[in-house]
């Protein structure tokens, strides 16, 4: 398909803003999916065309993650939930044909509700320190994670949303720490995806590289600029709130009667 100058900016800047959203919260996906079918392309392929943009602003994301002995430790930790979301990653993405998207997204609609009530009514749940005690590797844990791969390599549109909940509201790890081991996982997690949708070829290789360029840009702003503020953690949670107040409006919107 013929693109304009106009939808490759638009692209740009969008994938921009998806970069910084999807460093410190996420569903910046919800900004680049619509741009992406606002341009032409079926929902299977701005699905397919997206994951490249998330690829490479994750990657761009873990590369600018400030080397310490606090996120050595939390880069060690990580690797422990790659498993189970590599491989719900793997499933969601084959699985994908089969499942109506509707059905997850409501799931999700539904969750996103029970996450904004904590943001609201219990803001210290999200205002903590890191909890060294809290055990880390339990098996409700590994089947929570692969849920989250599945619905990843599925959809993508909120995953780091859920990631960065599951960790902060289960694991008890502070919204920054939080952040760091959502990068690896979200890039872990990516991969395996992308290669299905590579090998399935519906990705529109232009269109998702500038899209890639401009969430890269976002990503690294972000990681630099932003997620080491020394308020961070507030700032991320007012933005988790917005993030996942039009979230639920957009999901949940066609299941509200309207009268």
């Amino acid at each position: 398909m013929h693109y304009t100058a106009w939808e490759y900016f638009f692209l740009l800047g969008g994938g921009f803003l998806a970069g910084i959203i999807n460093t410190l919260a996420g569903n910046g996906s919800a900004i680049t999916l619509p741009l992406l079918l606002s341009m032409g392309m079926d929902a299977n392929t701005a699905n397919a065309t997206n994951r490249v943009g998330v690829l490479l602003q994750t990657f761009t994301a873990v590369a600018s993650i400030k080397r310490t002995a606090q996120s050595k430790i939390l880069i060690k930790e990580s690797v422990w939930y790659y498993i189970p979301t590599i491989l719900g990653s793997v499933g969601g993405a084959l699985l994908a044909i089969d499942v109506h998207p509707d059905i997850l997204e409501l799931i999700i609609g539904l969750l996103m509700i029970f996450v904004l009530i904590t943001l609201l009514l219990k803001p210290k749940k999200w205002l903590i320190d890191t909890n060294p005690e809290k055990k880390k590797r339990t098996p409700t844990q590994w089947f929570i994670f692969f849920a989250i791969g599945f619905y990843g390599g599925f959809i993508q549109m909120g995953i780091g949303i859920l990631i960065l909940s599951s960790l902060v509201l289960l694991v008890h790890y502070s919204l920054q720490d939080g952040n760091v081991i959502k990068l690896f996982v979200a890039f872990v997690m990516i991969i395996p995806a992308f290669v299905i949708y590579v090998i399935s070829g519906q990705i529109q290789w232009l269109p998702g590289i500038v899209l890639a360029i401009g969430a890269s840009a976002g990503a690294w702003f972000g990681m630099r600029f932003v997620l080491y503020h020394p308020k961070a953690g507030v700032y991320i949670r007012y933005l988790l709130i917005t993030i996942v107040t039009f979230a639920i409006a957009k999901i949940l919107y066609p299941y509200v009667p309207l009268f």
